[in-house]
């Protein structure tokens, strides 16, 4: 089978929430990202699911977007029972630390909790929630010279590791058994 094309970018990435001018007014007017569409549709064009939802679009730098779905219950979304909180999130790239740090100023400004600035040690975070519950992160990057090769070469290796050290956790041995078969 030939390899598939390569994946260009991120279109976008959708998630629903409560109240579609809560959201814009987020997005818009305190992240700095314009609204670029938005449009109330009777069905679902993929399932044929019925409606109506209202459907916006926020554009970022590189002209790609976040979405959102407003399906008019007034409903926040529920975070998922079994992932933490801190998992599921977007993150979002500024081009300089003094970006990060403005921006930071303007979610405190607007009363936004914020988390950080966390270094990462490749990039550096600040970490906060929209008005949906979605988890956003604003980073900067400020790996080392070479880190993101290494981390190319490395990627498949530490896959390999989680996976034994998944696998191991659960399957442990009886007590008083070694690894294969020697006692401990």
């Amino acid at each position: 089978m030939a390899a598939p094309r390569t994946i260009e970018k991120l279109f976008h990435f959708a998630f629903p929430c409560r109240d579609a001018e809560e959201t814009r007014a987020f997005y818009e007017d305190i992240l700095g990202l314009p609204m670029t569409s938005c449009v109330k549709v009777a069905s679902v064009p993929s399932s044929g699911d019925p409606g109506p939802y209202l459907h916006l679009f926020f554009e970022m730098g590189d002209g790609s977007y976040i979405a959102f779905f407003d399906l008019g219950a007034g409903e926040t979304p529920k975070p998922s029972p079994n992932t933490p909180r801190w998992v599921q999130h977007l993150a979002l790239e500024v081009p300089t630390m003094d970006d990060v740090k403005a921006m930071q100023a303007r979610l405190k400004a607007a009363g936004v909790e914020v988390i950080g600035v966390v270094d990462h040690e490749f990039i550096q975070s600040i970490y906060f929630f929209d008005p949906n519950g979605l988890r956003l992160e604003v980073t900067t990057r400020t790996e080392p010279a070479g880190f993101i090769e290494k981390q190319k070469r490395e990627a498949h290796g530490e896959l390999a590791a989680w996976q034994r050290f998944k696998k191991e956790r659960a399957n442990p041995l009886p007590q008083g058994e070694g690894r294969r078969g020697t006692a401990g």
